[in-house]
């Protein structure tokens, strides 16, 4: 089943209103880390020491895969990093180009969703790179 638009708000919100747990101030475990831990099986497109890239359990496109950090240390949303973790979300969006262009040689489109109004539901920073269709604008 598809969420709709005003699912994925609703668990925007109930993500946010979570408090930050004691240890790196990032909230309670995400369904990332299951993932992560191998506890739940996910379709890899790629990995490497830093990350982790993944098909979307509910594609939004033909092609819908996400990139994370491998390691949350805090980075919840793109708002809330900080200065040392620059490279790292370079690496993530080199990540999404890269895999990006294997996968959808016409081209794709990257999205961070960022806080309650942007609909960010999982608080783990991710990158969602879409694709294998024309996309549409504005896109919401």
């Amino acid at each position: 089943m598809t969420p709709t638009p005003s699912d994925e708000v609703a668990a925007a919100k109930a993500a946010a209103a979570h408090t930050p747990s004691d240890t790196d101030k990032a909230g309670p475990p995400t369904v990332f880390d299951k993932l992560l831990s191998g506890e739940w099986p996910t379709e890899k497109v790629y990995e490497d020491d830093l990350v982790l890239a993944f098909k979307d359990v509910n594609p939004q496109a033909p092609v819908h895969f996400l990139v994370i950090p491998k390691k949350r240390d805090g980075l919840t949303m793109l708002s809330k990093m900080r200065d040392d973790q620059k490279g790292l979300l370079g690496h993530m969006m080199y990540v999404a180009q890269s895999v990006g262009k294997k996968e959808c040689p016409q081209g794709f489109r990257v999205v961070v969703n960022d806080g309650e109004h942007g609909a960010q539901s999982v608080f783990h920073l991710h990158i969602h790179v879409f694709g294998g269709r024309q996309m549409k604008w504005p896109p919401g």
